[in-house]
């Protein structure tokens, strides 16, 4: 068992005015990220699934092509390899679960990976 204080987990930056600390488990990945009002997070899709939290804020998730208005208590959840996107109507403070482990975020944080995975190319 551990306690973590989340002031000190190192801060990964995903893209521009995305940001996010991120705890990991042998199972899952929990991610407190903050977007600015504004940010966006190009369209991608991964193996993991995804439950998305917004705790506070708006934002635009996309997926499959079809935009949804998240707020504050909403819950999203995304299956493995569909195609999403997600943009900031304020800013916003969502905490992200991913199963299994996000090893490129953990990487990132250990410097061992590029940073910003979320760059559009």
């Amino acid at each position: 068992m551990q306690c973590v204080e989340l002031s000190s987990v190192k801060e990964i930056e995903l893209a521009d005015g995305v940001r996010a600390r991120v705890v990991h488990t042998g199972n899952v990945s929990v991610a407190h990220v903050r977007l600015d009002a504004g940010a966006a997070v190009p369209e991608h899709a991964h193996y993991h699934e995804q439950i998305v939290n917004v705790i506070d804020g708006e934002m635009e998730l996309t997926v499959n092509g079809t935009p949804t208005l998240l707020r504050r208590g909403t819950i999203y959840l995304l299956p493995p390899m569909v195609p999403h996107s997600a943009r900031a109507l304020s800013d916003v403070y969502v905490i992200d679960i991913f199963h299994p482990v996000r090893e490129d975020f953990r990487s990132m944080a250990e410097g061992q990976a590029p940073p910003r995975p979320y760059e559009k190319k």
